[in-house]
């Protein structure tokens, strides 16, 4: 039963191809089609696979740059331009309060500002920036002893 129905469609498929009127223009269409399904399909294979290649080389990129090269460790002048556009950048910091040196990678801190918890956030901001190995903090409070 099954075979008479498939030879069937082919015979069906064959007369609908092969139609003296418009066979020809069945057949072109069906090419086509076929072709243009063809051609989606590939450019969707392709989309896939340039995805598949950038994923992963970003993946390798990643993997290959995880950790950040060591900087070198700045001069002096640098040291004291980056603590002090870093560590008052802030509105509220005195910028003409407190004078800022750096020396081989110590950084020094002096002057007067209006409170202690103002001191130590200084001093710990000024830990954070790259290239301070160490602070002395020099800072201190109006009315206390320099």
């Amino acid at each position: 039963m099954k075979r008479i129905a498939f030879i069937a469609a082919g015979i069906a498929a064959l007369t609908y191809f092969f139609d003296r009127e418009n066979g020809k223009r069945r057949r072109r269409m069906a090419a086509d089609r076929t072709a243009g399904f063809f051609r989606r399909k590939g450019r969707l294979l392709d989309r896939g696979r340039r995805r598949a290649v950038s994923t992963g080389y970003g993946a390798v990129q990643k993997a290959k740059h995880r950790t950040e090269e060591e900087k070198p460790q700045p001069n002096d002048a640098t040291l004291k331009a980056k603590v002090e556009s870093e560590v008052f950048r802030d509105a509220r910091v005195p910028k003409g309060q407190v004078d800022v040196n750096a020396e081989d990678g110590v950084v020094y801190l002096r002057g007067e500002v209006e409170s202690p918890d103002l001191v130590a956030e200084l001093e710990t901001a000024t830990r954070k920036v790259h290239g301070v190995r160490e602070v002395e903090n020099l800072l201190h409070t109006p009315g206390a002893k320099a």
